[in-house]
C-alpha cells in the first residue's frame, strides 16, 4: 500500500519539531510545564536547567548553578564585553544593540575559557582511566594541549587578581557537594590536579580563576562544554545591560577606548609626500 504524502501542514510541523515549547492559542508550557506553575513555583536558575536539559534540578543543582551565574554577572570595563557595551551605548545603539555587539566579543579568547576548562577536564579524566595517578594523567593532557593551543591554559591565573576571590568560594560549594554525595567530584579532582602539576612544572602556584571553578560546577552537573560558555553569556548578559544602561545617563557622545586627554602612540612611517610620478 502506498504512503499517502504528508500535508503542507504537517511537513511544517515536522520541519519546526522540538521538545522544548508547546505553545498554543491560550496555552504556553515548557518540558511539559505549564508556564502559570513555573512562574509561580520555580527560578530563574531552575528554569534555565529546564531549558537546557529537560527536567527541573535538584536544589543542590539549582544552588549551584545560581552561585556560577551570580559569580560570572560582571567584571568592570576591564573586561572587553563590559567595555564595548559602554561604547556602543555612546555611541546611539540603544540596550538591545549594545548587548549584542559585547555579546559577540564573548568568543574563543574572551568568555570561552569555560568551554576550553570542560574539555581538558574531560581529556584528563578519560587519561586517569589508564594511568597510574591523576597527576599522571594530568601531565599528559597538558602537554597535548599546549603543543595544540599554546601555553595558555583555560581557567588558571588572572591578570588582575593574584587570587581571584570568586573561585574560593565556588569551589567550596563544591566541595560540600561532594561531602554529601550530590555530585561527583571528579571535575574538582581533575581542575585541582592541574594546579598541583603547573606548581611543579613552574616552581609557583598558579591558581584557579573564575572560569576554571564555574567549568568545575559546570562539569559536575553534567554540562556538555559548549553550554558552559552559553550559560556564561547568559550571566554576563546582566552586568552589560547595567553597564549600557547606566552609561545613558552620562550623556556622552561617541565614548571612545580611551580619555580624549590621552593619546596613543604611532609606530608608521614619518609624515611624507606622495610620489611625483603617480
Amino acid at each position: 500500500m502506498t504512503k499517502s504524502p504528508a500535508s503542507d501542514r504537517e511537513q511544517i510541523a515536522e520541519y519546526w519539531r522540538t521538545e522544548i515549547s508547546d505553545i498554543s492559542p491560550g496555552k504556553i508550557a515548557f518540558r511539559g510545564y505549564a508556564i502559570e506553575d513555573l512562574i509561580a513555583g520555580v527560578s530563574f536558575p531552575a528554569m534555565i536547567w529546564l531549558m537546557l536539559r529537560g527536567e527541573l534540578p535538584t536544589r543542590t543543582q539549582e544552588r549551584l548553578l545560581e552561585a556560577a551565574l551570580v559569580a560570572s554577572v560582571d567584571h568592570g570595563p576591564h573586561a572587553p564585553s563590559i567595555a564595548i557595551s559602554k561604547i556602543a551605548t555612546s555611541c546611539g545603539l540603544p540596550l538591545n544593540g549594545a548587548m549584542a555587539s559585547a555579546l559577540n566579543t564573548l568568543d574563543d579568547v574572551h568568555g570561552g575559557a569555560g568551554e576550553q576548562a570542560i574539555e581538558l577536564f574531560d581529556d584528563i579524566l578519560e587519561r586517569s582511566k589508564s594511568a597510574s595517578s591523576i597527576e599522571e594523567a594530568t601531565s599528559v593532557a597538558l602537554d597535548v594541549f599546549i603543543s595544540e593551543h599554546g601555553k595558555y591554559i583555560p581557567g588558571y591565573g588572572h591578570r588582575f587578581h593574584p587570587v581571584d576571590p570568586r573561585s574560593g568560594v565556588l569551589l567550596g560549594l563544591v566541595d560540600e557537594a561532594v561531602a554529601k554525595n550530590e555530585v561527583g567530584g571528579s571535575y574538582a579532582l581533575a581542575a585541582r590536579a592541574i594546579e598541583t602539576v603547573l606548581e611543579a612544572r613552574k616552581g609557583r602556584r598558579i591558581p584557579m580563576n573564575i572560569d576554571g571553578a564555574t567549568a568545575v560546577i559546570y562539569g559536575e552537573l553534567g554540562f556538555a562544554a559548549p553550554l558552559a560558555r552559553g550559560v556564561f553569556c547568559l550571566s554576563r548578559a546582566v552586568g552589560i545591560l547595567a553597564h549600557a544602561w547606566e552609561q545613558t545617563s552620562r550623556k556622552e557622545r561617541n565614548k571612545g577606548p580611551i580619555p580624549r586627554s590621552f593619546d596613543y602612540r604611532y609606530d608608521g612611517p614619518a609624515r611624507r609626500l606622495l610620489p611625483a610620478a603617480r
